[in-house]
């Protein structure tokens, strides 16, 4: 078995590899694609902070971290007929010496909810479940989307480069008592926006209270299958006056516009600000659950 860093060559190799996964895990087709894999392995490192196994040729492991702030990220998945082989335990044991040398507090490891394999390894080596995730969906249908309404003197704009800093601020603002929100300084997230290899602000959008940014959407034009509503967030102040149901649909309209028919994002099942009602109340539906495993290192 070969073990070695990541490179860009290898990305269609493992948009298959995961692809066979998810397919393995959910019995259907598989929706995430090339698209994903590049967005995922544009923030990490390739040579120190990635790991491919390989055996006869085949990818038989893959791995990587990712630090944010106080917080280290560590994904790992195993080819299903190779578990039980010690692959994700030296997956875990390279992200874990990687991430305690980036100086982070605290581990998150994500799971799919039907792998039964992966957090057996987890809560034996200390990690706790502490957070569940959905993936909701809407098919949006040949019909074009409603028009989304807002009060008078409230109006949905484009993304421009003179608001860049208070479109940061509104989402910054937004989130700022999420679950495991770590706050971002302006150019270190312009420049993580910048790296993206599908960077695309004719997508990101905000609503303006005359020189006030009072909400902000930030999509993806490719994730999971389909369009992706990547960050939806309303300054407190704005809240309950519809601001977010009119980013939404306002969205659906540029995807639908663009061609695509399903649209997807990611929320916190037990987020406080009432978002899972909302997205069902314009037709989304939880597809898949994703598990947040938690391990807090000791100096």
């Amino acid at each position: 078995m070969n073990a070695r860093p990541v490179t860009s060559a290898d990305f269609p190799a493992i948009a298959a590899f995961l692809a066979d996964d998810e397919t393995a895990l959910y019995g259907r087709p598989a929706r995430l694609g090339l698209a994903d894999v590049k967005a995922w392995l544009s923030a990490p490192d390739l040579a120190t902070d990635t790991w491919l196994y390989e055996e006869d040729g085949r990818i038989v492991g893959l791995g990587w971290v990712e630090k944010h702030e106080e917080t280290g990220l560590a994904v790992g998945v195993v080819r299903r007929d190779r578990c039980g082989r010690g692959i994700g335990s030296s997956l875990l044991d390279r992200s874990e010496e990687r991430l305690r040398e980036h100086g982070v507090a605290r581990i998150h490891n994500v799971t799919l909810a039907p792998d039964t394999v992966a957090p057996r390894l987890l809560t034996a080596r200390g990690y706790r479940d502490v957070r569940r995730f959905w993936e909701m969906t809407i098919e949006l249908g040949d019909d074009p989307q409603p028009e989304p309404v807002l009060a008078d003197g409230l109006q949905i704009d484009l993304f421009s480069a003179d608001r860049a800093r208070a479109y940061h601020a509104a989402l910054e603002e937004a989130f700022a008592e999420h679950w495991g929100h770590d706050p971002e300084p302006y150019e270190t997230w312009w420049q993580r926006q910048l790296a993206k290899p599908d960077h695309d602000p004719s997508l990101w959008f905000l609503v303006r209270d005359g020189d006030e940014v009072a909400a902000a959407a930030r999509n993806d034009p490719e994730r999971s299958g389909g369009g992706w509503v990547g960050a939806l967030g309303v300054r407190p102040a704005w809240r309950g006056r519809g601001l977010a149901k009119a980013l939404l649909l306002h969205s659906f309209r540029e995807f639908h516009r663009r061609g695509d028919r399903r649209v997807g994002l990611g929320v916190d099942s037990a987020n406080a600000t009432g978002a899972t009602q909302l997205y069902e109340s314009v037709g989304m539906a939880i597809d898949t659950e994703q598990i947040v495993w938690e391990k807090v290192l000791t100096p």
